[in-house]
């Protein structure tokens, strides 16, 4: 091609492949002529600048005489290249015959555009015919009702078929011309199922159960053509499925293939549909669309999947896109999402569907990390998060609401719903529901009220609300969201120092108060972090951790029964379900927990130095706070610490006096000093 020279395109597009294509090469400056067959077909295609339509069906004459006048008027006798496409249904063999015989009378070169095919998705269930006259001979044979999903024109010779008026249910184009062909045939009223697809697996299932389908019949129309949602909606309704298999082995190649072709060929760089943001580099949009319900997404989310090329997410959130007549992908890992936009570069604008809102515990942020690694421009459009929805419904205010997910990872509820009024959560597990009930009982929150729901936004939406006691043995989905009322929430202390006799004791060894409250400070907790008590005793100094930490976790380590027994019914006084209960004896107890951030050391049973190079072992700038009474221990301590490695070495010799009521006067009682030791995992210059 010379220089300066526009080639010009003939495509046939009787496929969303080829509508596409069309609009890339229109987008890229070159005139495109589009051919479609009927009113129904130039509907589909796209207004863009440089691209016209022509409607009507042709003889393998008509469009040889229609591509010369093309080469007419590409230059006075085909001075600028003319290039025809074939991108018609894979089921249009004699409209590709009569493509390539006008081709070859008018010396115009031809590229055959292929559907992916999925053939591997038939399985051995699947009756597997060549013509839908063969399939019309084998349900001669059978009994019970068919949906046929091949189309109007080929429905003639179903009607061979004995009672083909009450068995058979052809789904057609909702057009004036499909409906009056199949009303001459006999096919009317309940009986005829008009609707412009592609379906989506569940619509596909819930038609099959409403017309008590025993068969389906449908062409293997590739995953453009929702061949994979048909089957499998046959098989999720028990519905045999009889597939008529393309004609001819048909030689040509897939969409991207294609694109490099016409790249090389006219030195073109095809940048997408008109309106591209970025040429050269596909634009991502992660949407949420609320709850799912159509009636529930932005405006802004619905216009970006009707400019989309394609439309990526899980089954479920791709539903609506479906009507929309655009490619769809059905994955939701992050991985298989990048492949399939890398593997199809033809598509210059993707959204992928999320649920809920993306900012609200959605895989949103990973996934857009992961696309900006690869130098994806992504951009976000939010939806309406569930705690919104609910809170609406529920017709409470969501501004005072504590949020938290249990779907896929821990949370301490127990703890937020005895601080808070109200609590938000997303369940996940077929018994969430059950075991948070079972769980405010064990911890003695039987007297709030939750509100469950369920499938949010659709029409078997189901909100139920009651004591944790009424609900518990209740059958909920595996993915739901709570919301929690505590009217007698109090208010969680903001520093450590609880009454000791607030703590059940029994005769064993307690941190008092004051020693606790300075631990504690030198601890310097966060709010997520994972704390070793080793030697908890009755708890105390894990209760205070826990309430400190309370979206941490506290792995109280103790030897002695009757304090491990001890601990657990402080647990649930002080409704610290983040605490775990290890007996053992440390270091050896604690080899299997999880790496800590923080650790106080109350009682080592002479295994201070152990202990100390396990926890450094397992972080080596773990927290660490030492309290000890006898002097050798403080001596042991202080040769760990000149000996280990840490820094930041911090002694303290605390003195308590406690008044004591002895008639009218008030006499002070002294306690043992305490010795408090805290250092940091990492090497001081002294220590180097």
């Amino acid at each position: 091609m010379n220089k300066g020279e526009t080639p010009r395109f003939l495509i046939f597009a009787g496929t969303v492949e080829g509508r596409t294509l069309a609009g890339e090469l229109a987008a890229a400056g070159c005139p495109v002529t589009v051919s479609v067959a009927t009113e129904y077909g130039e509907k589909l295609v796209e207004e863009q600048p440089g691209l016209t339509v022509h409607r009507g069906r042709m003889t393998a004459e008509e469009m040889a005489s229609f591509m010369e006048e093309m080469k007419q008027k590409a230059g006075d006798g085909g001075g600028v290249p003319c290039q025809v496409v074939d991108a018609t249904h894979p089921y249009a063999a004699a409209v590709s015959e009569n493509i390539r015989t006008a081709c070859e009378a008018v010396h115009l070169p031809c590229l055959r555009l292929l559907r992916e095919s999925e053939q591997e998705a038939v399985t051995e269930d699947c009756v597997f015919v060549a013509s839908a006259a063969e399939a019309a001979d084998y349900l001669k044979n059978t009994e019970g009702n068919v949906l046929l999903t091949t189309g109007s024109k080929e429905l003639a010779v179903f009607t061979e078929i004995p009672d083909y008026q009450a068995r058979l249910f052809p789904r057609v184009l909702s057009t004036a011309e499909s409906v009056l062909s199949c009303t001459k045939l006999g096919f009317e009223g309940k009986n005829l199922i008009c609707m412009q697809g592609p379906f989506s697996e569940e619509l596909n299932t819930a038609m099959l159960k409403q017309i008590h389908a025993s068969w389906m019949v449908t062409k293997e129309t590739g995953k453009s053509g929702g061949f994979g949602e048909k089957l499998s909606a046959a098989r999720k309704a028990g519905v045999k499925v009889i597939v008529i298999g393309r004609p001819v082995k048909e030689e040509g190649y897939g969409p991207r293939e294609i694109r490099e072709i016409l790249e090389e060929r006219y030195s073109l760089k095809l940048g997408g549909q008109a309106g591209s943001v970025r040429a050269g580099k596909t634009q991502i949009t992660l949407a949420g669309i609320g709850m799912g319900a159509y009636r529930n997404m932005t405006v802004e989310v619905v216009e970006a999947c009707r400019e989309a090329d394609a439309i990526l997410g899980a089954s479920r959130m791709v539903e609506f896109a479906r009507t929309l007549g655009k490619p769809v992908h059905c994955a939701y890992k992050d991985d298989e999402l990048k492949a399939y936009i890398d593997a199809h570069p033809e598509y210059r604008k993707v959204v992928i569907l999320l649920s809920g809102d993306i900012g609200f515990y959605s895989g949103a942020k990973k996934l857009r990390q992961r696309l900006a690694e690869a130098d994806y421009p992504v951009r976000m459009l939010s939806g309406i998060s569930s705690v919104v929805y609910f809170c609406g419904k529920l017709g409470t205010s969501w501004e005072d609401v504590k949020l938290l997910s249990l779907h896929g990872k821990e949370e301490n509820i127990v703890g937020a719903v005895a601080g808070n009024h109200k609590v938000f959560a997303l369940i996940g597990g077929k018994d969430g529901v059950n075991r948070l009930c079972r769980q405010f009982m064990e911890y003695n929150l039987s007297g709030i009220k939750l509100h469950v729901g369920e499938r949010l936004s659709y029409p078997e939406e189901r909100i139920t609300s009651g004591m944790p006691e009424q609900l518990e043995g209740m059958i909920f989905d595996g993915l739901c969201v709570v919301l929690a009322e505590n009217p007698d929430a109090g208010e969680l202390p903001v520093t450590h120092g609880l009454p000791d006799e607030l703590f059940l004791r029994d005769k064993v060894p307690m941190t008092k108060s004051e020693v606790r409250s300075i631990s504690l400070s030198k601890l310097q907790l966060r709010p997520d972090s994972v704390v070793y008590d080793v030697g908890a005793g009755t708890g105390s100094v894990s209760i205070e951790m826990a309430l400190q930490a309370a979206e941490g976790m506290v792995y109280a380590i103790e030897k002695n029964q009757t304090a491990v027994e001890l601990i657990e019914k402080n647990k649930r006084v002080f409704r610290t379900a983040n605490i775990q209960v290890t007996e053992g004896l440390a270091p050896e107890a604690m080899e299997d927990l999880p790496v800590p951030t923080h650790a106080f050391i109350g009682g080592s049973s002479g295994n201070l130095r152990e202990i100390m190079e396990c926890l450094l072992r397992k972080n080596p700038e773990c927290r660490i706070v030492i309290n000890t009474i006898a002097l050798e221990s403080i001596a042991e301590t202080l040769d760990c610490v000149k000996s280990l490695p840490v820094t930041d070495v911090d002694i303290a010799g605390v003195s308590v006096a406690k008044s004591k009521t002895l008639g009218r006067y008030h006499m002070m009682m002294g306690q043992n000093p305490v010795y408090i030791i805290a250092c940091k995992g990492g090497t001081a210059d002294e220590y180097a």
